[in-house]
């Protein structure tokens, strides 16, 4: 196992944020390894192996989101793994519009991602502020 340095970590995260904003199918499944792991803690059901699947979901979201945009917040790595803010913008086939805005936290390994937790989350426009959001997340009334 070869050691990515924390440079390189972020090379390949400007690579795939390339590859998304010019929406290169190929380009984004070939940042990812062949038997890629990725985790999503917040909805566990949805995490996945492989880059067959990778290819899928962005089939669908570059087909759903023709103007799609990945905006690189920021990024920090160290040896192996960095972490990315993103901001995702764009407008669906119905018109509506798509944002979406989380961190990803990426193993990098022989320059490709070898696994992730993947913590991004659409953007929540509604005017419920954060006392009536705590109570709702906690009962209460």
């Amino acid at each position: 196992m070869t050691t990515t340095t924390a440079t390189e970590s972020r090379a390949i995260v400007r690579r795939l944020q390339r590859a998304i904003n010019s929406h290169d199918l190929d380009a984004i499944v070939a940042c990812f390894a062949p038997n890629y792991r990725n985790e999503t803690p917040a909805h566990p059901a949805r995490s996945f192996t492989g880059q067959g699947q990778v290819r899928r979901n962005w089939e669908h979201i570059l087909a759903a989101v023709p103007d799609l945009t990945a905006g690189l917040v920021r990024s920090k790595g160290d040896d192996g793994a960095i972490w990315a803010e993103w901001d995702w913008s764009g407008t669906r086939a119905d018109s509506t519009p798509l944002r979406m805005r989380g961190v990803t936290i990426l193993g990098i390994e022989a320059d490709t991602i070898t696994w992730a937790r993947f913590y991004m989350e659409p953007v929540d426009e509604d005017d419920v502020d954060v006392d009536a959001a705590v109570h709702a997340q906690v009962g209460l009334r």
